[in-house]
């Protein structure tokens, strides 16, 4: 394989913040799975860095700004000649993908969705003017026309992969189910787990700049917890989450014994103090990294159908499973003061983790997906014609939008 082959930008939509939110996760899971196979990766953003970009010292990982709408893009790209591009999210594709294509034709590019964006608005939308659920949108347009220029895209949810083959017709060869790629929970790891006696209280953790986090804490203060609170009057409910705005920070009301604590520095070792995770989840797409790390540190949790949506498979769920309000409340109660259906909900814990995240499950598989590829690409292409006549389209119309705005710009 030749060297650029073995090149891999990455164009970030912005600087992965694993310690703010699971899709900055995703990413460093991704980039080590690229590491292990000795790609060299260059990863480009327009975004400004915060105090909680991750630290790439030690990986073999180059960092490069970039700007948004500007050709200095151009000479970069063609200048580095990767063997494959990955687009963080589809407005980093709308934004780079024509660019890429004009100077680097053959580059391999890869679209990593994180969840579908387009199925999480659909939903919000249904939720907020209680109507049904309409995912033929214009941003669902745009976000399948993305995945449709790419040669492949990252899927991360089952139920993602089944709405896009089946109501969209997209077609299975471009699209590559990788859920998060986690390490086993071994018998050693569990041992050390906190146990039930020395944990106290309930917990929910999420980035505030999401919104189904903040409809969640203002379901969690508004409909759970006032009848939780009064069930089990001497236990709190902290609330964790990064970029917590002053409506986030107002809910808190230490008589009620509702806390609103910030970022946690660490979620899993937050997590792993607490007894229960409770995430009455109404709307969202993708699956959920906070009950990832709950599983990992051994804490049960209880959620809603769309909080734990294509994240277990045929296994049983690391707590409970509920829609209704009242009967959540009940069942978080159970969990709560039951150590042997708590210990019981641990291991299912384990169980999913185990089976359906396990990395050694996942990385070979997508490692040959890539370099079939590779090998491949032009036949790949011929067969995606639609992807073909979008990216001829998008380098016309994109192309143009985007050079006029780089003129607007000389002249400000």
């Amino acid at each position: 394989m030749n060297m650029s082959a073995k090149k891999l930008l990455i164009i970030g939509l912005v600087w992965p913040e694993p310690t703010s939110s699971a899709a900055g996760t995703r990413m460093i899971q991704l980039i080590d799975l690229f590491l292990s196979n000795d790609y060299q990766i260059i990863f480009a953003c327009a975004a400004l860095k915060s105090d909680f970009s991750f630290d790439f010292t030690g990986r073999n990982v180059v960092e490069h700004e970039i700007k948004l709408n500007d050709s200095s893009f151009n000479s970069f790209v063609k200048d580095l000649n990767p063997g494959l591009v990955l687009f963080d999210r589809f407005m980093i594709e709308e934004q780079y993908g024509w660019r890429v294509q004009q100077e680097c034709p053959d580059a391999l590019k890869i679209l990593d969705t994180e969840d579908l964006h387009f199925l999480r608005n659909a939903r919000e939308q249904s939720i907020k003017k209680q109507t049904a659920t309409d995912l033929f949108s214009d941003l669902a347009k745009r976000e399948i026309a993305s995945i449709l220029r790419s040669d492949l895209s990252l899927i991360i949810s089952e139920a993602e992969m089944k709405i896009l083959t089946q109501q969209f017709k997209v077609d299975g060869s471009i699209l590559h189910y990788l859920p998060f790629l986690e390490e086993e929970i071994t018998p050693e790891i569990a041992a050390d787990w906190i146990p039930f006696e020395q944990r106290a209280d309930f917990v929910f953790i999420g980035n505030f700049l999401h919104e189904p986090n903040w409809n969640t804490v203002q379901t969690l203060k508004n409909s759970i917890w006032p009848a939780l609170r009064k069930k089990i009057p001497g236990a709190n409910l902290n609330i964790y989450g990064s970029y917590a705005s002053q409506k986030v920070l107002q809910l808190e009301n230490k008589k009620e014994k509702f806390f609103i604590k910030g970022r946690a520095q660490n979620a899993r070792e937050t997590l792993s103090q607490h007894k229960i995770l409770l995430a009455p989840i109404q709307f969202g797409a993708g699956v959920k990294g906070k009950f990832i790390d709950a599983m990992q540190v051994g804490t049960p949790s209880v959620t809603t159908q769309i909080g734990a949506e294509a994240m277990k498979g045929e296994l049983d769920w690391n707590g409970f499973v509920e829609d209704n309000l009242q009967t959540f409340v009940e069942k978080s109660i159970a969990l709560y003061t039951d150590k042997a259906l708590w210990t019981s909900a641990q291991i299912k814990g384990v169980q999913i983790i185990n089976q359906r995240y396990n990395l050694h499950h996942f990385a070979a598989d997508f490692t040959s997906r890539i370099n079939d590829l590779l090998t491949q690409l032009t036949t790949h292409r011929q067969n995606n014609f639609f992807g073909q006549i979008l990216n001829h389209q998008a380098i016309q119309h994109t192309k143009y939008m985007s050079l006029w705005i780089e003129e607007k710009n000389k002249h400000k």
